[in-house]
């Protein structure tokens, strides 16, 4: 930990010290673990200035040009930066860049979209949906009548054949597509031609692959999809916020639905943080970053294909795989992985996955994700070296293991410090 991370804090400090040692130990956290969470990321320090800066003072109620309260020239100046290059990095027609996250950008296409009480055809949370698509207690599942798709029980991937007959049977007035759990290659164009055969929308909720999707590592569904959803963070390495993109015949109604719709004023300060963030995205060096990602995520699932593990679906396309603990680790839930690994200094989560059979409190899985330590700079090498730590660490719990397991967690959370001190943030 440098110096300049533990004093970064000294105005809060002078005025709040109960919660200045937290942000402090925050910092210390961060810097001294590896994240393997699929959806975070480690903004840069112009991301960090922005959020901290006096753009958080200002009420902007509107949208450029057309603001309800004065002293907005600048709001318009950030905000129309944000939007523009939102544009130029994915080729959209329309971008909104005002939603405060990826489930407030679905819900204001539900909006657009639909009258409560419509179907949905979505992915199920078990086979790598998000709770935004459908869960039964989430405003989707609430408002809406959710239809599930899921994956082929054999491949663990899109069976079209299936999701087609569901499609003519159910007739939806929306498809719902992208994933927060799915590690292959989504093909967008496909789940368009179903949508318009039977009459449907196509929302395509791109939050987790973005990045790639931004690099043209991924295919794109800005062609052919009528709305584009996603997070500005995860793969993006933004702040955390979401975006819609969709085609201008679409763009009058979805700014509507988000204010005033959805929402009041938006959080200027993270739209200067997103535009920011854009510029980033359009940089070369962004490019490169993408596919260190997709790199890493190959050799991790390699390195734990090694150890005797499975890996849902066989392997990755993007920047995730689905760890199935079952046939390594018969008596070790996605909880208990979850809590051992964070011991040792890897943070991930415990997932559901195709066909689990444990509760979604236990699960059988863990989601494990490779964008945040490659933003630490960690390649191939780093990677195997924590796809050996992780197996290690699960083998050596519980009394059949006939080992330590808090000796090791300790010796491994050791060696995981000594790699973040070689690449810290």
């Amino acid at each position: 930990m440098t110096v300049a991370a533990e004093t970064s804090f000294d105005h809060i400090a002078a005025v709040d010290p109960e919660i200045f040692p937290i942000m402090n130990a925050e910092v210390r956290r961060q810097q001294d673990t590896i994240e393997l969470i699929a959806s975070e990321n480690h903004v840069s320090k112009a991301v960090l200035e922005a959020l901290g800066s006096v753009f958080t003072n200002k009420y902007a109620e509107g949208y450029p040009g057309r603001r309800y309260y004065g002293g907005c020239e600048n709001m318009d100046g950030v905000e129309d930066l944000a939007r523009n290059r939102a544009k130029q990095i994915f080729g959209c027609d329309h971008a909104n860049v005002q939603p405060h996250s990826g489930s407030q950008a679905n819900t204001a296409v539900f909006l657009a979209a639909l009258q409560p009480g419509d179907t949905i055809l979505s992915l199920d949370l078990a086979h790598g949906g998000h709770l935004s698509h459908g869960l039964r207690v989430n405003i989707s599942g609430l408002l809406y009548n959710i239809v599930s798709y899921g994956v082929d029980r054999k491949t663990e991937q899109f069976d079209f054949n299936e999701i087609r007959r569901l499609a003519r049977e159910h007739k939806p007035k929306l498809i719902i597509t992208g994933a927060s759990a799915y590690p292959r290659t989504i093909d967008f164009d496909t789940f368009s031609e179903i949508a318009e055969e039977v009459g449907a929308a196509h929302m395509a909720d791109i939050a987790h692959i973005a990045g790639l999707v931004a690099t043209g590592l991924h295919p794109s569904p800005i062609a052919s999809a009528d709305y584009v959803t996603s997070t500005t963070h995860k793969t993006l390495r933004g702040p955390r916020g979401g975006l819609i993109m969709c085609k201008e015949a679409y763009a009058k109604k979805i700014d509507s639905r988000i204010f005033p719709g959805s929402q009041g004023g938006p959080l200027m300060h993270c739209i200067a943080a997103k535009a920011i963030a854009f510029h980033e995205a359009l940089q070369p060096e962004f490019a490169t970053y993408q596919e260190q990602i997709i790199d890493n995520a190959r050799a991790l699932a390699e390195a734990l294909v090694s150890k005797g593990n499975r890996i849902v679906s066989g392997g990755t396309d993007n920047h995730l795989m689905l760890l199935d603990l079952r046939p390594a680790y018969p008596n070790v839930t996605g909880q208990q992985a979850e809590d051992w690994l964070g011991a040792a200094g890897m943070i991930v989560n415990k997932n559901m996955i195709p066909f689990d059979e444990r509760k979604p409190t236990q699960t059988s899985g863990l989601r494990l994700g490779t964008p945040a330590a490659t933003t630490r700079g960690l390649k191939e090498d780093e990677m195997r070296q924590i796809g050996v730590w992780i197996d290690r660490v699960l083998q050596s719990q519980g009394p059949e293991s006939g080992s330590d397991g808090a000796a090791t967690i300790e010796a491994v959370r050791a060696e995981v410090r000594s790699m973040c001190d070689q690449f810290p943030l």
